[in-house]
């Protein structure tokens, strides 16, 4: 896969940065399939599935699959959502932008601000993957102690994720056509490996698929019988069906990126969906056994090494853990972009700073660098305190659902009040469909938030010590945080926003105040 180069000279792609105030900094190279490898990257098939497998097979037997198609009903509505918008609005921190173009600049501050934590987590969190599989493919990959210490996993998982996260952060620094080229080729050999996988799994199918009809006895203990363990074995898949939005994060960088960006955000969580659903449903079709502990330890790592033998099981694993690798970069990619587009705002502190770019690479570097060492430093946490680090994670994802929420919601609001104009020229756009999948959007996006946000000691503290502080974790911590940052915004930074005059269109007028709701 090649980029093609942006002629010399104004862009007609910058046509949309104009209505924001920006002028154009970014190096378009991004073609097509560009913008959906990042998309389809975030989401990661082999990296999610085979990252959750085991909790979700843990908490709700292998019904559990179902709660991959209802996430992806829920999510597909809030990615339409997402391309209607991004035919509009193809801009750098799309979450962020979209919310205070639609709401406000507070709410965008709050959406950003929550979207801009929750990807630094997630990086840390992604990073943590490497653990799940190298030791599996060679023991020599363990490399603090023998893997039976009681911190030997933890403190292991720490080193190896550090070494990807200081790959992902050079390579973000090196540039986006560096980034893209890694990301294309990595996306293109993990979209090759899950259908080589689906096709061994299906030639070793040993069970029919009403297996997913079987709940192992999960439902015992809950007051509402299966439905309490199915809604907290959901959670693997909400983990991993997100970050579609980054194919229009990219839009500064894409060509064609109105037209581009949606297609790309659409045919990413469609392709995650079915390839996704298919590598599940025939995991638990062509697996030995479905009794014993390891599918709910071990998860889809074991079954590959059980079905497929110990030779084409590691070269396999091997592809996983390219589409980890890629996955942490595009979440890398999609973290600079947001922070990229707060600091050009002057919503960030040190933000001159921030939203410089670099002359020779067309990338914000400063950001790039924070970033990574920021993902680091969460990463010791899962050092002496594991539990903490899944609150952490969970906290991420909660966040996440929230920023989305803040871009949903407003939209809600727009379409009522008749303010919503989608882009037109044959543009994607959901016409008569737009209210009815909006309010899908929305309910949708609330109930999972509080899905995942419960205090349950199943998700949040499942081994002891038990601490009431680590069941309500999520709750405080994204109390907290919200609550925090956006007073931080409200007595600070707001008094200081606006566009900074170096990024502004017309440098030689005064400082831009933010845009505010769409009324055109």
């Amino acid at each position: 896969m090649t980029t093609t180069e942006q002629p010399p000279g104004p862009h007609h792609d910058d046509t949309e940065l104009a209505e924001f105030g920006y002028r154009p900094e970014l190096k378009r190279t991004l073609g097509n399939f560009h913008t959906f490898a990042a998309g389809i990257s975030y989401i990661s098939i082999l990296t999610g599935t085979f990252q959750l497998f085991y909790f979700g097979y843990g908490s709700g037997g292998p019904a559990y699959w179902w709660s991959w198609p209802m996430v992806f009903v829920g999510q597909f509505t809030v990615a339409l959502c997402f391309a209607e918008l991004a035919a509009r609005y193809p801009v750098a921190g799309s979450v962020y932008n979209w919310s205070k173009k639609i709401g406000n600049p507070h709410l965008g501050w709050l959406a950003g601000w929550m979207m801009l934590i929750a990807s630094i987590v997630s990086i840390a969190a992604v990073a943590l993957a490497y653990q799940l599989t190298l030791p599996q493919i060679s023991d020599a990959f363990q490399f603090v102690g023998d893997g039976t210490g009681r911190y030997d996993v933890a403190t292991n998982a720490v080193v190896l994720a550090a070494v990807l996260i200081l790959f992902t952060t050079l390579v973000n620094a090196f540039g986006v056509k560096l980034m893209a080229t890694i990301n294309t080729a990595g996306v293109f050999i993990e979209l090759i490996a899950t259908v080589v996988l689906i096709v061994l799994f299906a030639v070793h199918i040993t069970r029919g698929p009403q297996v997913v009809m079987e709940t192992n006895g999960t439902g015992a203990g809950y007051g509402a019988g299966y439905l309490g363990a199915f809604l907290v074995a959901s959670l693997a898949s909400a983990y991993v069906m997100y970050g579609f939005d980054t194919a229009a994060s990219l839009g500064e960088e894409s060509l064609d990126p109105t037209r581009n960006a949606p297609r790309a955000i659409i045919r990413a969580i469609v392709a995650s969906f079915v390839l996704g659903g298919l590598v599940l449903l025939l995991a638990l079709m062509s697996v030995s056994s479905l009794k014993g502990e390891k599918l709910s330890t071990d998860g889809l790592q074991y079954v590959v090494l059980d079905v497929l033998g110990p030779t084409a099981g590691k070269a396999m694993l091997w592809c996983v853990l390219i589409a980890v690798t890629v996955c942490a970069l595009a979440v890398h990619t999609a973290a600079v972009r947001l922070a990229f587009a707060m600091a050009r705002d002057n919503n960030l502190p040190a933000s001159s700073r921030l939203a410089r770019c670099s002359p020779r690479f067309h990338t914000p570097i400063l950001p790039t660098v924070i970033i990574g060492l920021l993902a680091l430093a969460i990463l010791v946490v899962n050092i002496r305190q594991p539990q903490i680090f899944t609150v952490v994670t969970s906290i991420g994802i909660i966040m996440i659902y929230l920023a989305y929420l803040g871009v949903t919601a407003p939209m809600l609001v727009a379409r009522l009040r008749g303010r919503w104009q989608p882009a037109g020229d044959g543009r994607f756009s959901l016409g008569r469909w737009g209210l009815p999948v909006n309010i899908l959007a929305v309910v949708w996006g609330a109930a999972m938030t509080i899905n995942l946000i419960w205090p349950r000691a199943s998700v949040y503290n499942a081994a002891a010590p038990f601490h009431w502080y680590l069941k309500w974790g999520a709750v405080l911590f994204v109390a907290i945080i919200a609550g925090g940052g956006f007073a931080y915004y409200w007595f600070v930074q707001r008094h200081r926003t606006g566009v900074l005059a170096e990024h502004r269109l017309d440098a030689t007028a005064e400082p831009a105040p933010l845009p505010g709701p769409a009324t055109d």
